[in-house]
């Protein structure tokens, strides 16, 4: 850098970057203390107070386009901020400190002890929430438990041998009987393990399913038409419409939104229909999109409206009767469709009469519909301000709710948010799926298996080849522990290429 005629740094960049920055700070505290002024009172918990604190300033933060800043900071070969969601303030801190240094001036940096506070954060929630570190890789592996675990007292010890760290029952399917032979099994591997093995219980929530079909078994191609009626008996309009296939769903309520030109997926994906007639009771659809062989309608298959914010409550009453269990059972509680803070009130309100004297259970709110993660922030506080609260990215139903095609952008987003918060991230749906039921990944899969090394936890499904799938998932984390943490690259020695390269 150039100097000036009594030897000390030329200051006209750097004077210029320290006023840029110490305005964007000035704006940033102002905006952020409103919000998190908005939030305190309601925050009973003081371990989540620094972790509201830094979601607070982060979120005051991306409402600039802070980009400008970042490069002029590169220039001075200072932090160029891209890495500081869990720290960002005190990232602020040290640049600005550095260049108050520059520029002759006194200079104050933040305790390194805070910077760290944020990351330490996460880990104790992450072994909370996912079990102990073995000392193998940061990023722990969820199983999802089949129905078999309940009568295979083997099964969760092979699952942890293999390198399962925490395990997952979806209250959708079995039932008390079932789960509680399954967390019996699990709770005797662990201690035969020496190990702690959280057990997470996930609570259906109200997705959407086909209730019936008035033609099972007919497969529909690109351009067919179907009927989507509120009930089953539902008036046939007219001689056009009533020879269609017919479906109902288990919301019905949500048919009278329907509107001309609404998409609508069926079965993650495998069937994209748009509504092109409404009718009284129902409205017709016309496939847009399925594969070339066709595909058949079928009961309980997930459907999607992403245009609709739909506005169900949260708890169904099927699951209002299974929470005494849960209360009684699980580690951890999963909120499956959570989208509004009301929401968590309602669960948390609910769970009391059951909990007796234990302090509230933590909670892991699944991602999975595009009012949801408009409403994250406000529902990681809602839940963070009580008890323990990690966040899944559940890309199945997401995929289908903000579009594939913003897929990649928005679960980066929520891994962000939740680094900004100090709690910890599941990474799930269809992880090595191919490799689950085949016993041979997709090279696509792999790299997507890659990239969640940067969450807490990676979520797996049942299948046939889930022990394979989980030492291949286990050897790939150990693998890319060396270069990657959360967003940072950390340079290692690099093993492909040694030596001298003589050409």
């Amino acid at each position: 850098m150039a100097e000036q005629a009594d030897g000390t740094p030329n200051a006209g960049p750097i004077a210029a970057c320290r006023t840029q920055l110490n305005d964007a700070i000035a704006r940033i505290d102002a905006d952020s203390a409103a919000i998190f002024a908005d939030w305190e009172p309601q925050i009973a918990r003081p371990e989540f107070h620094p972790g509201a604190r830094n979601l607070a300033f982060y979120l005051a933060a991306r409402q600039y386009d802070l980009t400008e800043l970042q490069s002029r900071l590169s220039v001075l070969g200072l932090s160029s901020l891209g890495r500081a969601e869990s720290h960002l303030r005190q990232s602020l801190a040290a640049v600005s400190a550095t260049l108050d240094g520059l520029s002759g001036l006194p200079a104050t940096w933040p305790d390194p002890v805070a910077i760290d506070a944020g990351f330490e954060q996460i880990i104790r929630d992450q072994t909370l929430f996912f079990g102990d570190d073995t000392g193998e890789r940061h990023t722990r592996i969820m199983v999802t438990m089949p129905t078999e675990g309940a009568t295979d007292a083997g099964l969760a010890e092979r699952l942890l041998e293999a390198g399962a760290s925490c395990f997952r029952i979806n209250c959708a399917h079995d039932g008390p009987e079932v789960w509680s032979a399954m967390i019996d099994n699990i709770r005797a591997a662990a201690a035969a393990a020496g190990r702690r093995c959280p057990v997470l219980m996930d609570v259906a929530g109200p997705k959407c399913r086909i209730e019936s079909i008035d033609q099972p078994g007919k497969r529909l191609f690109r351009g067919d038409r179907f009927r989507l009626m509120a009930r089953p008996d539902g008036k046939r309009s007219d001689d056009k419409h009533k020879r269609l296939p017919t479906i109902t769903i288990t919301f019905p309520e949500i048919v009278l939104k329907l509107q001309s030109g609404l998409q609508v997926w069926i079965d993650d994906g495998k069937i994209g229909a748009r509504v092109v007639d409404l009718i009284d009771g129902g409205a017709v659809l016309e496939v847009t999109v399925v594969a070339d062989k066709g595909k058949r309608l079928k009961l309980e298959k997930g459907i999607n409206f992403p245009a609709i914010d739909l506005e169900i409550e949260h708890l169904t009453a099927a699951d209002r009767a299974i929470l005494p269990f849960v209360a009684a059972h699980a580690d951890i509680i999963g909120c499956s469709f959570v989208q509004r803070p009301e929401d968590i009130r309602d669960l948390t309100a609910a769970l009391e009469p059951h909990r007796g004297d234990r302090p509230p259970q933590p909670l892991l709110l699944k991602i999975e519909t595009a009012l949801a993660v408009r409403n994250l922030p406000r529902m990681i506080v809602q839940a963070g301000a009580h008890q323990p609260v990690a966040v899944m990215i559940a890309r199945g139903d997401l995929a289908m709710e903000v579009g594939t095609e913003r897929l990649s952008e928005v679960q980066e987003e929520i891994l962000w948010l939740c680094e900004a918060a100090h709690i910890p991230v599941v990474w799930a749906t269809q992880v090595l799926e191919t490799l689950l039921k085949t016993g041979a990944p997709s090279r696509a899969e792999v790299t997507d298996a890659a990239m969640g090394q940067r969450a807490e936890c990676i979520m797996l499904n049942k299948g046939p080849y889930i022990l394979e799938t989980i030492r291949f998932l286990a050897g790939i984390l150990h693998r890319m522990d060396r270069h990657q943490f959360k967003k940072t690259a950390r340079l290692s020695a690099l093993t492909s290429w040694r030596g001298r390269q003589p050409l």
